[in-house]
């Protein structure tokens, strides 16, 4: 009785019953869709299977005027006229009715519609202005325009500062402050300039410099303000630590892009390669090699960090250094152990006769022979026989012996303090890498080898890794004996830049 009771007073005192499911009705499509499905199944799989072994669709490029050919032309004449049948009506639409605007309809138009820029842009409804707006007769000027600037290659300073707008009485004033810090044609291209130009009497005047502030080098900033009516120079020293870094890799289809990929900043990868082709041909530099270079990281107290010089390059075969470099001296040239100790050298004798010939071709720009038009000639051609011998016009070492391109069999000698030579079209070769040669000594034979119309001599010269005119070079180096104090303290330099880490951040050299 109570659990009728609670049922029925709705309170849920007692027990609680559970409402029956409401079974809904199948709606009449179900129904049919029901009794339909199984007879729809049937009739579809009856059609498929008819189709399928009468072949309506033959290839009509077979079996031509048999009855499977006509059964298929038959089926492309159904298919066409199919396509017939629906094929549309191409009769004119009728066009929306024209609506003539007024005035006030094209203004309502124009407010609310979205025009260009090149149309004034006068998009959005706008209020009628009243009298209590003023016209003006010229638009108000900023007090002040802070702008950067910057050197571009090949610019002067003068030119870049009339082009940032300064008058050219503050243009002289800047350069005369410069100029008491630094020299202005020695601000490297790319500094950028931080510019403030105050508010100027009259729009027919330049507006006056407020403040310049640069960075003519690394380890200095300049600052130039208006003070009083006059331009003063404030020059702030930049405290700079130099770490020298080590960037260690291989050599893949190019040493440039290797080096980069490595880590190396481009002006260091630059250094390496300059000092690298006054004592090795790139040609002798394969795949597989290694290059090795220690780079002097500059960290300013700014924050700022910059590459700084190499101070040693490298180059890698199989472990062992084939060349090793280090700066060294007052002048900072690339110097290798080898030439260490080798010693000095003073100018005395001249280049000797490097063939038994005349000369047939001067240095300088000729029409090529070979290839038709102008080009530089980096060298001159010696006339001689077929086999004849080729000496070596100094002391030197091999630092290429091989096939060059156009050069063909091709050797080059570095005789020290940046003098080379290159001997080309050679047909046989006598000599080898890193051989030492003697003034006068056979290093080859004449041929016709490479971009050549017959046998001679192409002679080339080098003074710091360029090409110059052997005529030129007047004299060669003899060596001098060398100090045992500079031999130890360059060796305990190169064990100390080889001894840093490869790729593993800044180092510290004492």
């Amino acid at each position: 009785m109570l659990a009728f009771a609670g049922a029925g007073g709705g309170s849920g005192f007692g027990q609680r019953t559970m409402p029956l499911p409401v079974v809904s009705e199948p709606s009449r499509a179900e129904v049919v869709l029901k009794h339909v499905a199984p007879h729809w199944h049937k009739a579809t799989a009856r059609i498929e299977r008819w189709f399928a072994q009468r072949d309506l669709v033959p290839d009509l490029a077979e079996d031509i005027g048999s009855a499977r050919w006509f059964r298929g032309f038959g089926t492309m004449l159904a298919l066409g006229g199919a396509a017939a049948l629906c094929w549309p009506s191409f009769s004119p639409l009728q066009a929306a009715p024209l609506t003539v605007l007024d005035d006030q309809a094209q203004n309502e138009f124009r407010v609310q519609g979205i025009r260009p820029l090149a149309f004034g842009a006068d998009n959005g409804r706008r209020m009628v202005q009243t009298d209590a707006v003023i016209a003006l007769a010229a638009a108000p000027e900023r007090p002040s325009i802070d702008l950067t600037a910057t050197l571009g290659t090949g610019d002067s300073f003068p030119r870049m500062l009339q082009r940032a707008g300064l008058s050219s009485v503050d243009i002289v004033r800047v350069i005369d402050l410069v100029g008491g810090a630094v020299k202005p044609e020695s601000i490297q291209p790319g500094t950028r300039f931080a510019i403030r130009l105050g508010a100027r009497t009259s729009p027919a005047q330049p507006r006056p410099l407020e403040q310049i502030a640069f960075r003519p080098r690394f380890d200095l900033a300049l600052d130039i303000r208006r003070s009083g009516g006059g331009l003063a120079l404030a020059s702030n020293a930049i405290a700079v630590n130099t770490i020298p870094m080590r960037i260690r890799g291989i050599v893949g289809g190019s040493l440039y892009r290797s080096a980069r990929a490595a880590g190396a900043p481009p002006s260091a990868v630059q250094d390496y390669l300059r000092a690298i082709d006054e004592h090795m041909a790139f040609e002798e530099i394969a795949p597989g090699d290694e290059f090795d270079l220690v780079f002097a990281n500059r960290y300013a107290a700014s924050g700022e960090s910059q590459a700084g010089d190499v101070v040693y390059a490298s180059v890698v075969r199989a472990g062992k250094p084939v060349l090793q470099l280090l700066r060294w001296g007052k002048d900072g040239t690339f110097t290798s152990p080898q030439g260490m100790a080798e010693g000095a050298q003073s100018s005395s004798g001249s280049l000797g006769a490097p063939v038994n010939g005349r000369i047939t071709s001067n240095f300088g720009p000729r029409r090529h022979p070979i290839l038709g038009y102008m080009r530089m000639h980096a060298g001159i051609d010696f006339g001689a026989g077929y086999g004849s011998p080729i000496y070596a016009a100094t002391d030197g070492r091999v630092t290429f012996a091989g096939w060059h391109g156009g050069h063909g069999n091709y050797v080059r000698l570095d005789h020290g303090g940046g003098i080379g030579t290159g001997y080309g079209h050679m047909s046989r070769i006598a000599v080898s890498p890193g051989l030492s040669v003697r003034r006068g000594q056979v290093i080859g034979y004449v041929g016709s080898t490479g971009l050549s119309t017959g046998p001679h001599l192409h002679y080339e010269a080098y003074r710091n890794g360029r090409t110059v005119d052997p005529m030129s070079i007047g004299a060669v180096v003899q060596r001098a004996t060398v100090d045992p104090a500079q031999m130890a303290a360059f060796r305990a330099k190169l064990a100390q830049v080889t001894a840093i880490k490869p790729n593993s951040g800044p180092a510290t050299i004492r």
